[in-house]
Parts: C-alpha cells; sequence; structure tokens
C-alpha cells in the first residue's frame, strides 16, 4: 500500500510539474508574441512613408535643366527627375500663390475656401485660409506624423491664421507673399520672419535658411528615434522677385514700402543663381536622406506654386503666372520614391496640386476627415503607372476663367462687360496658339455649361478673394 501511494504521489507531482512547464510555456510564448506584436506595430509606425514637399514660387515649366532649360545649370533637381517620374502635365490650382496653397492644403479647389486670388500685403492683412479647414498637416498629426513648416505661408498675416494653429507642429519663416532675401521685410515694409507665432529673425539668405530648417527637421525627427513618421513642408520663396543673390545687399527697410531697384539687364543673372541656389538645397535635403537612411521611406515631391512671371521661362507655353493660358498653371514636377517610383519615368496624365491631399493619405490608408475633397488621389499612377480616371479641370483667376475636358480648354476673360471665348487642342496646339472656338460650337457650349456649373458649386456661399 505504502509503494501504490508512493507511485500516485509521483504521478500525481509529475502530472503537477508538467502542468505548471506547460502553463509557464504558455505564459513565454505569450510574452514573445506581445513582444513581436509589438515590434510590429513600431515597425508599422516607423514604415510610414515619410512626405517632403518641396515647392518652389514662380518657377516656370521650362526654368530647369530636366524640363529643357541650357541655362539654369539644375543637377540635383534633374537627378531626382532621373530617380523618380517627372510630370509632362501637371498644374497648379492657382495661377498666382495664395490660391494653390490653399487648394494644396485643403485638397479641394480654393474657391471653396474662400481663398481664390493673392492675400495681399496692403489690402488683406485681415484675411486668410479658416482655421476651420482640415489642412493636410491636420490629417498627418492625427494618424501620427510630426509636421514642420519652413519658408513661405501666405494664407493669412494675422497670428490667427498662422500655420502652427493649422496642423503644424512646428512654422519658421514669413506669412507674406515676398520677403526681402536678407532683410525679411515684406513689400508693405513690415518685418516678416517667425517663430511659430512669434515674430523672430534668423539671419541669412532666405533660401538658405529655408534649407537649414530643413535639415535640422530631419534630424530631430528621424522617425528610428521618434518612432514616427514626419511630414515636411518646404515653401520656397525663390525664385519670386525681389531679385537678389546671396551676396547682395538689402533692398527694403521697415517702414518702407519696397520698389525693389535692380537693373533690368542684370535680372536674368540673378534669376539663373537664384534657381541655381534653390536646387542646391533640394541637393542637401536628398543628401540628408540618404546620410540618414531615410531615402527608402520618405517620399519626396518637387513642383511650382504657378507658372513663371516674364523674368522667368515657361518653355513653349503661352502666357504667365496670373494668366490661364497653360504658361500660367503648367508647371514642372517630380515624385521620388526609391524602389517604389519607377526611375526616370515620365508622367503624361494631368495632376493637380490639390491631388497631394488624398494620394498622400492613401498611401497611409486612410480617409480624408474633410467632407468635401476634390481632389484625386495619384497613388496608383504612380506606383504602377494606372491611368486616371478622366475628369474635367477647372482654373478661376478674377476676370478669367478655364475648363479643360480631355485635350479640350476652353479659356473665356471677361472685360468691359464682354466676354472673350477661346477653345484649343492641346493635343495638337500645346501652345494655344490656334483658337478653334468659331469651328466647334458645340464644344464651346458643352464647355461652357461645365463650367457655369461648377462655378455654381465652388463659389456658393463663400466669399473669395479675386484680386
Amino acid at each position: 500500500m505504502h509503494g501504490i501511494k508512493i507511485v500516485v504521489g509521483m504521478i500525481i507531482n509529475k502530472t503537477l510539474n508538467t502542468v505548471c512547464f506547460f502553463l509557464v510555456t504558455l505564459i513565454t510564448l505569450n510574452s514573445v508574441f506581445s513582444q513581436e506584436n509589438k515590434i510590429k506595430d513600431n515597425d508599422r509606425k516607423v514604415l510610414k512613408p515619410n512626405f517632403i514637399l518641396i515647392m518652389a514660387d514662380d518657377l516656370g515649366y521650362g526654368d530647369i535643366s530636366c524640363y529643357g532649360n541650357t541655362y539654369i545649370n539644375t543637377p540635383n533637381i534633374d537627378r531626382l527627375a532621373m530617380e523618380g517620374i517627372r510630370f509632362t502635365d501637371f498644374h497648379s490650382n492657382g495661377a498666382v500663390c495664395s490660391p494653390t496653397r490653399a487648394a494644396l492644403l485643403t485638397g479641394k479647389y480654393q474657391q471653396r475656401t474662400g481663398v481664390g486670388g493673392v492675400i495681399t500685403a496692403a489690402s488683406h492683412r485681415e484675411v486668410g485660409l479658416a482655421i476651420e479647414e482640415i489642412t493636410i498637416a491636420d490629417e498627418l498629426k492625427k494618424h501620427g506624423y510630426n509636421t514642420g513648416i519652413f519658408g513661405k505661408w501666405h494664407l493669412g498675416y494675422d497670428p490667427r491664421f498662422n500655420p502652427s494653429l493649422q496642423g503644424f507642429d512646428v512654422f519658421k519663416g514669413f506669412v507674406s507673399g515676398n520677403v526681402d532675401y536678407h532683410a525679411h521685410i515684406d513689400q508693405e515694409g513690415y518685418f516678416d520672419w517667425w517663430n511659430n507665432t512669434e515674430i523672430k529673425d534668423d539671419k541669412g539668405y532666405t533660401t538658405d535658411l529655408i534649407t537649414e530648417y530643413g535639415l535640422d527637421f530631419i534630424e530631430r525627427n528621424n522617425p528610428k528615434k521618434t518612432e514616427k513618421p514626419f511630414f515636411l513642408y518646404l515653401p520656397h520663396e525663390s525664385p519670386h522677385y525681389p531679385f537678389q543673390r546671396r551676396t547682395d545687399k538689402a533692398l527694403r527697410r521697415v517702414g518702407e514700402r519696397g520698389t525693389d531697384p535692380v537693373p533690368e539687364d542684370s535680372i536674368a543673372g540673378i534669376y539663373k543663381e537664384m534657381v541655381e541656389v534653390l536646387d542646391e538645397g533640394v541637393g542637401k535635403i536628398m543628401q540628408k536622406l540618404k546620410d540618414t537612411g531615410l531615402d527608402r521611406n520618405t517620399i519626396v515631391i518637387f513642383c511650382s506654386d504657378n507658372g513663371a512671371s516674364q523674368n522667368g521661362s515657361n518653355g513653349n507655353l503661352r502666357g504667365f503666372k496670373a494668366g490661364l493660358y497653360e504658361g500660367g498653371h503648367r508647371v514642372p514636377a517630380i515624385a521620388w520614391f526609391p524602389l517604389k517610383f519607377a526611375a526616370g519615368a515620365v508622367s503624361e496624365q494631368p495632376v493637380l496640386t490639390m491631388d497631394f491631399l488624398p494620394t498622400f493619405l492613401d498611401f497611409i490608408e486612410k480617409e480624408p476627415e474633410s467632407t468635401v475633397i476634390d481632389g484625386l488621389s495619384i497613388k496608383n499612377h504612380l506606383l504602377s503607372n494606372e491611368a486616371l480616371p478622366k475628369r474635367d479641370l477647372f482654373w478661376n483667376f478674377g476676370n478669367k476663367n478655364a475648363v479643360r475636358s480631355d485635350n479640350w480648354k476652353l479659356v473665356t476673360i471677361k472685360s468691359d462687360g464682354q466676354e472673350a471665348v477661346e477653345l484649343f487642342d492641346l493635343s495638337k496646339d500645346i501652345s494655344e496658339n490656334n483658337d478653334l472656338a468659331e469651328y466647334h460650337p458645340k464644344i464651346v457650349k458643352q464647355l461652357l455649361k461645365k463650367l457655369k456649373n461648377w462655378q455654381k458649386d465652388v463659389f456658393k456661399g463663400v466669399e473669395v478673394i479675386s484680386e
């Protein structure tokens, strides 16, 4: 009997040991799986792509080498194009500064926001992008992104419109349409250099400062340190006037309206240097990404806010900034994402500035919070050259309107109570030299109707700055 008790006891102890071992194993495995899940979660955070959007100011379609310029040297932007996708049918939403920026930030036609024209330093110091608008920075910040803007805001002078209150964690730069590149004074004589909502100067050439701020932001917000992706918006001033080299003296003084006297025959050389310094900055940003190992998980977009002024080049396109011929809004643009976007590819699909917001959100598989988004995600086009859905495109600036449907483009200009109407076939006449309105009255009628319906939609109940 004693032997039986001993055997039974041994069996019970062995069973208990087995159970305990099993439980410990389960707990250990659970801990391992938990740790693996945490690592995977952290990987997901890190693997969300970073976004860098570099926007030049008044840079024309023919102002850089990879778009045919033989006078201005832009090796870094050219390299971006060789390693990424170069767009030949990319358009700014506006033909001037503020409207394009409003469309970029909100993902919709700028007229819906009330910013249909330039927010001028002289007449609109109490006007800006409404704080209620949901910006691309708001959207990305909500999904775990660190956000920064360095450079030109131009969506409100008053501190209540400051970008640091519109989704950006940090802002350094200026809020007006342009500043003296050295003195940082706007054209009305106001000092205009900010650190978030505080006026605070940093000595230096505007283009260089914007680049330096961007480099510092990348260093501080490296996802390997923060475990959060970042969105960096670098809206440059270059090559917008005043035309100034790195070595020039300041042209403006506080309290004096800027006249920016520059000899006409020297502007071309200054303009060339301004674009080349911008290109140098692009190169530094790209090198920073490679040095930090972030180049494989960062999407970089380069574009311009509108066409060139008469001091720049729009190539063979008709017109300039502030006009609605192609030269006013067809601009250079490049998308770069190594190993994801085809190197050296050329996109001929029509794309607008307002498409960036839905595109960025699509890359992180999120839907926009705003109930009205006019932009279109081009993610699949970028990744696999998938054709974009057909859509009509619209522009308005003051007394000028334009609508494009496929390759047909209608331009209207009102003056002295009369409206001039022109029709162009862009597939055969990219320079818009041959007005076909009298030969295609039905197409003119159709496009005028589309334009009228669009105007009713986007202007409804919205007070718009139109000049």
